[in-house]
């Protein structure tokens, strides 16, 4: 039970490890969108954003213009026209008691008369005021702020005055607030209704429904007008300016009522349809008198009169009251702030999980528009929510968590959690500074994970990725909490901490991950086998160091260890430390030999082992450096293939040997049919301008693709069957043949060899050296040989150096061969002079 208790426990603590780092990074992320949500929040409750939403509040206004007229209200417009007829403004009182006469005797339920009249303008001014103190008639009254307050007309009842006070947004001066209702007094309360209330409230008389007042709404029937607050919406304004009791207008057609003029009711022009039982509103649309105001609406429609404004506010209330519409309903401030709160989620969601830009700019785009679709479906079912500071929060909270991302990835790796190179040095150099007194060592462990890349080919990258994060929990899980680890490349990790006085606790250590990282890592109930070479490194604590020369020195450890075998650990020597500074100045070395064209090509011959005649040359590239005299081409062709220096070499390579090849073939007649043999590097065979690079190279030698043989490897062509194969058979359309050389010393490409459109196989020295040491190395050379001439390939036996490895290969009717049998790699000159003489080689070896 024990046992299994434990287990529990280290796989809990196994789990804990491995998401801790991840658990910081989402808390960091989560900390960010609070933050940016609380900076949003604080920009708005300051009004920073109020013109912003009021802005869009108008853009889904006009998108939601529904073009509708309200069949229960007539407007009757005073023109400029009317005003030129009757030649005054204001119309005196006769003709506007005409015209009350005129609408009376169609029964109207009730006539709201929006024009102000304390001050009478004869004739008829009696007549007028008889038919201003009708019951079903409302007038208008300025409340104002004292001196500019304007009357009721005399002798009208309480009951049927209406204040025409509207409220103005001042950021923008337009109107989109309707001021129902107002009390004033503490010990008498004194109530007023807006005209639009009052009119409306007449209209429903017949209705018998009971009109209420709350503290925090009107009521209507059973319809109520919540009372809107300061930060109602888009709003954040000041409290005072929310006086009384107000709603949010719903502007629902720019031209909510049929409208005729004071000339055409005059004139009996109207339908009595029109009139009877309707409200009919009675106001000036002249612009010359200034009675407009500006509404959300744009272009001419947003310049409304002032009696079409009072049309909307009495249309809505009727909406209201007896078609059961919907007036606005907002948010409360707690489910704003985790609207916008869950906006800024999504920012850090789409920053987080998506790379390329492009993408991001496409989820951003899509985030808005989709915020926007919400915002305005939600307004069209008569609901206002924030739109500018939730689309605020998603483009700061985006450009925070990438920035957040840039700056972390400057110093962690993204896909461990773990301290970058960068990280590792600073805190290297930290651990410097710290001075400790005492004589122990800071250690530095560099590991490379071995078979990674067979792993991250095989399985993919995805495996790759899991291998990689399961092995940095393995390592946290081996260390104390005081080691310093980092992911430092691909598959590289870099540990740093202190040992005492000696460096057997640092060996230890080392040996104690080669040992946990031999352990196979399971990845969908398989097991992946990998192992680790580590490089380890000392310095002593009280000892001056640079953090960048541990690292580097590690490093050179950690190379020597691969190249010692896998599985090892190496500790740091001076003797490592000197053949890394040789290999870097050999690389410098060959750069400026590359440029300065050390380079000089040497041909070894390819014999007919049936006619002892010329085949063939390889061609072989020599350094002569002046500074280091003949370098090995092991020495440098290592180097070159690992720098990717033999990409440039291997072109200058190919096309020297062409044109050489060429010069023979101008001068000489037996050079017709000589084949030149080139040696591609598996890093020209990557080049994806391979076929590019050879056709130059025929076309400016001028050699026929005939007399070129392309020389290839069996590691070569097994790391992309398909496209090697495609490849090949590109370069055959050419007409250049192919070889594939060093064959038999691997087992991958047996079962694909048919596949390869090659027409040559070359036995490897290794084979042929091994065939006078018995009859089944000599057997193995016989089987290759036959399996190549069943593929139809002919064959060239490496390496040959007696006469009797020539007879055995003579009789298997091996075709051709190479060595110092027959001659060692030969200069220009030298090749030329056997060119000349037209050498052959008898069954005995010739002689110099």
């Amino acid at each position: 039970m024990k046992s299994i208790i434990k287990k529990l426990t280290n796989k809990r603590v196994s789990c804990d490890k491995a998401n801790s780092w991840l658990g910081s990074y989402i808390s960091s992320l989560l900390l960010i969108t609070v933050f940016i949500t609380g900076i949003v929040l604080g920009v708005r409750r300051l009004g920073g954003l109020q013109a912003l939403e009021l802005l869009t509040y108008d853009w889904m206004v006009n998108l939601h213009n529904k073009n509708e007229v309200d069949p229960r209200i007539l407007v009757v417009e005073i023109t400029d026209k009317d005003i030129e007829q009757y030649n005054s403004y204001p119309i005196t009182d006769n003709v506007i008691a005409q015209l009350l006469k005129k609408l009376q005797q169609h029964q109207p339920k009730a006539i709201g008369f929006d024009l102000y009249r304390e001050v009478a303008y004869p004739p008829g001014t009696e007549a007028l005021r008889k038919e201003l103190q009708k019951d079903n008639v409302t007038v208008i009254q300025l409340i104002g702020t004292g001196d500019n307050s304007l009357s009721a007309p005399p002798g009208v009842k309480q009951e049927q005055i209406g204040f025409n006070d509207v409220v103005i947004d001042v950021e923008d001066n337009i109107l989109r607030r309707n001021l129902m209702y107002l009390q004033f007094g503490e010990e008498e309360t004194q109530e007023m209704y807006s005209f639009a209330l009052r009119l409306s409230l007449k209209y429903l008389e017949d209705y018998n429904l009971e009109f209420q007042v709350h503290d925090d709404s009107l009521q209507i029937g059973s319809a109520i007008f919540p009372d809107l607050k300061a930060n109602s919406g888009g709003y954040q304004i000041e409290p005072r300016e929310t006086a009384g009791w107000q709603v949010l207008i719903n502007y629902r057609s720019p031209n909510i009522a049929h409208r005729v003029t004071l000339s055409e009711v005059l004139a009996g022009d109207v339908s009595p349809d029109l009139i009877k039982d309707k409200i009919v509103l009675i106001g000036t649309s002249a612009p010359s008198v200034k009675d407009i105001y500006s509404t959300p609406y744009k272009g001419a429609k947003g310049s409304m009169p002032g009696v079409i404004v009072h049309a909307q506010m009495v249309s809505q209330i009727l909406s209201v009251v007896l078609d059961d519409a919907p007036l606005f309903w907002f948010w409360s401030e707690g489910s704003e702030v985790l609207w916008i709160w869950i906006w800024s989620l999504l920012a850090s969601a789409i920053a987080w999980r998506l790379r390329h830009p492009l993408s991001i700019i496409i989820a951003v785009i899509g985030s808005i528009g989709g915020l926007w679709t919400i915002c305005f479906v939600t307004f069209a079912a008569a609901g206002w929510i924030p739109f500018v500071p939730a689309a605020m929060a998603l483009a700061i909270a985006t450009a925070s968590v990438l920035g957040y991302q840039a700056l972390y990835n400057l110093f962690y790796d993204s896909l461990t959690g773990l301290p970058n190179r960068s990280l590792f040095i600073k805190r290297l150099k930290e651990l410097k500074q710290r001075r400790f007194k005492s004589n122990g060592f800071v250690a530095v462990i560099y590991l490379d994970l071995e078979r990674f890349k067979l792993i991250n080919d095989g399985l993919g990258y995805q495996a790759g990725d899991r291998i990689l994060i399961a092995t940095a929990q393995r390592l946290q899980e081996q260390l104390n909490s005081k080691a310093i680890l980092a992911r430092v490349g691909a598959d590289e990790f870099a540990i740093a901490f202190k040992t005492n006085e000696d460096t057997v606790e640092a060996i230890q250590v080392a040996n104690k991950l080669e040992r946990e990282l031999a352990v196979p890592f399971k990845l969908s109930e398989q097991e992946i086998f990998t192992s680790a070479s580590i490089g380890l490194v000392f310095n002593r604590l009280h000892e001056n160091f640079q953090s960048e020369e541990l690292l580097q020195a590690s490093h050179t450890a950690m190379y020597q260890a691969k190249a010692s075998g896998k599985s090892q650990h190496k500790v740091f020597a001076t003797k490592t430390h000197e053949q890394a500074l040789e290999r870097l100045q050999l690389e410098a070395d060959l750069n400026q030999a590359i440029a300065n064209q050390e380079f000089e090509l040497y041909y070894q011959p390819i014999i007919s082992l049936t006619t002892g005649s010329l085949n063939g040359f390889e061609a072989l590239v020599r350094w002569r450096s002046p500074s280091r005299g003949f370098v090995s081409p092991g020495a440098f062709i290592p180097i070159a293939e690992e720098t990717g220096l033999i990409v440039p070499m291997g072109k200058w390579i190919l096309e020297a040997a062409c044109r050489q090849m060429q010069q023979w073939r101008e001068k000489y007649l037996q050079a017709e049919s000589v084949m030149m043999s080139v040696n591609l590097s598996s890093r020209q065979f990557a080049q994806p301008d391979l076929i590019a690079q050879i056709q130059e190279a025929l076309i400016v030698t001028q050699l026929e693709p005939t007399n070129l043989k392309l020389e290839i490897t069996e590691s070569m062509v097994m790391d992309n069957v398909e496209d090697t194969i495609v490849l090949l058979n590109q370069l055959k359309e050419l007409n250049i043949k192919i070889s594939m050389d060093d064959f038999g010393t691997g087992f991958s490409s047996f079962n694909y060899l048919h596949r390869f459109p090659t027409d040559t196989l070359k036995v490897d020295r290794s084979f042929v050296s091994n065939m006078s040491q018995g009859d089944k190395n000599t057997e193995i050379v016989n089987i290759i040989i036959i399996l190549a001439h069943r593929l139809g390939m002919d064959v060239i036996a490496e390496g040959i150096e007696t006469e009797q490895e020539r007879k055995i290969l003579q009789d298997f009717n091996c075709e051709y061969g190479q060595g110092y049998f027959f001659a060692k790699p030969l200069s220009a000159k030298d090749a030329t002079e056997l060119l000349v003489q037209n050498t052959r080689w008898e069954a005995q070896r010739e002689q110099d």
